[in-house]
Order: C-alpha cells, then sequence, then structure tokens
C-alpha cells in the first residue's frame, strides 16, 4: 500500500512538471515567433507624419517614445524594467508616454502604478494604426518634428538582456545626440509579441 502511494505521488508530481514544463516550451515558442501581419495592415514608413497634437506640441523640441503596452500580454510585462530603464536614462532629453492596448479598462493611474511612472498614458485606440503598430511591446520614437524614426522591437532577447541588441535604445540614443541614423535588422523591425486585442485593431 505504502509503494503504491509513492508510486502515485511520483507519478502526480511527474505530471505536474510535466505540464509546467509543457506550458513554458508553449509560450516560449509562441512568443519566438513573428506575430501575424493582420490581413488589414497598412504600413507607416520611417519619415511619415504621425498627428499627436493633441498629446504633445512639436514645438516643445524633444522626441517622443511611445510604448505599446498590454497589461495582458506576458512581453509587455517582462519588458517593464526595460522600459524604465530607458525612462530614467533619456527621461530629460525626450517625451515618454504609455500607450495601452487593452480590451479591459484601465485608469490613468493604475498604468502609472504598473511601471512606477508619473509619465502620460494614452487609450487612444487609434494610435496603433497612426504608427503602423500591430503587437506589443512595441517602441516608436518619433523625432521631434513628430515624423517616424523609428518603430520596432526592444530586444532580440524575450526578457531585454541582450545589451547588443537593445534595439530601442539604440535608436533613441541615436536621435538624441544626433548620431548618424542606426541601420536595423529584421529581428528589430519585424514584430514580435502578442497581437493587438481586437477591439485596439483598426
Amino acid at each position: 500500500m505504502v509503494t503504491f502511494r509513492k508510486w502515485l505521488l511520483a507519478s502526480l508530481l511527474t505530471l505536474i512538471f510535466s505540464g509546467i514544463g509543457l506550458l513554458f516550451w508553449y509560450n516560449e515558442l509562441v512568443y519566438s515567433l513573428p506575430t501575424p501581419v493582420p490581413g488589414n495592415y497598412q504600413e507607416v514608413k520611417p519619415g511619415s507624419q504621425v498627428s499627436l497634437e493633441k498629446y504633445f506640441e512639436a514645438e516643445n523640441g524633444k522626441p517622443v517614445f511611445l510604448h505599446f503596452f498590454n497589461p495582458s500580454c506576458p512581453c509587455s510585462k517582462f519588458n517593464i524594467p526595460h522600459f524604465k530603464s530607458l525612462v530614467k536614462k533619456y527621461g530629460s532629453q525626450a517625451t515618454f508616454a504609455i500607450a495601452v492596448m487593452s480590451k479591459d479598462e484601465y485608469t490613468t493611474a493604475e498604468i502609472q502604478d504598473k511601471f512606477g511612472l508619473n509619465i502620460p498614458v494614452l487609450f487612444d485606440k487609434s494610435l496603433p494604426a497612426s504608427c503602423g503598430v500591430y503587437s506589443t511591446p512595441q517602441a516608436v520614437i518619433l523625432n521631434k518634428n513628430h515624423t517616424l524614426y523609428f518603430r520596432g522591437n526592444y530586444n532580440k532577447s524575450r526578457y531585454c538582456t541582450d545589451k547588443k541588441t537593445n534595439y530601442a535604445e539604440i535608436a533613441i540614443d541615436a536621435l538624441v545626440h544626433n548620431s548618424p541614423e542606426p541601420t536595423f535588422d529584421e529581428a528589430a523591425l519585424k514584430a514580435y509579441g502578442c497581437q493587438l486585442p481586437t477591439s485596439c485593431k483598426k
């Protein structure tokens, strides 16, 4: 009887850990693949004007960094510490804002609390189409005249740990220091992460 209980317990633990491992593997696989491009997607090319007058004045002389964020997206959650580090490093040289893409309702205070940041929070569901965004997390960087400078990923690593592929940081750093515009590969510009919630699609 004791042997049977041990066998049963061992079998149960094996099943549980196998399930956890399978779930982890599935999540890693899903988020390592590019986000499917929506059928009605219209690309917004670099240099395109993005209208943000109702939020920011183009005359303030600062670039704008929009962080497209979905509270339900695992990749968005993993990205929070890295985004906070960018705000801390470049906050005096650029205007940062969080563009919330969610089917659920949140307040500005709730989002600011998630990040521990007192920066603008935008709930405008027309923003993804205006910027050519169809997944989260995505970084959109506009120059001081509000034309598109960079739209893409934060890092090749899901946890933003590869400093050599800190794409968004490389872009904002070049822009604020008037350095030559960086050249990015497909890993920087092809969208990875979570599809936008249906309510945020055009």
